[in-house]
């Protein structure tokens, strides 16, 4: 299961994910969060991936095709290794930008 919590501030979407995002619940990241990104033209994303438990290259993937709208991508909240060792391996980073928390990502983008 996975849920969605979406604020957007200062032309800035962030996103706080609960749960799992594999292969399995992508679809409902897809229909909730990339919909509005490309609907509404969004440029800067944050995902805030504290509140996640599982995450496959599925995920990746999608969390990935919310950074296309000539904005920046970041990621914060990736405290577990383990998740954090598979993005590197599958060079997310080469994609997103890594802050600590949502105040960062935010300084991060005002720049």
């Amino acid at each position: 299961m996975l849920e969605i919590n979406m604020e957007f501030r200062k032309g800035i979407l962030f996103v706080r994910l609960i749960g799992k995002l594999t292969k399995y619940t992508v679809s409902v990241l897809e229909k909730e969060v990339t919909r509005v990104v490309k609907e509404y033209g969004i440029g800067n994303v944050v995902f805030n991936v504290s509140g996640l438990t599982e995450l496959d290259q599925v995920g990746m993937q999608a969390l990935i095709q919310n950074g296309h709208n000539h904005g920046k991508l970041v990621i914060c909240g990736l405290e577990q290794k383990e998740m954090k060792k598979q993005m590197k391996k599958q060079h997310m980073f080469d994609y997103l930008m890594e802050v600590s928390d949502e105040l960062s990502a935010l300084h991060y983008l005002e720049r």
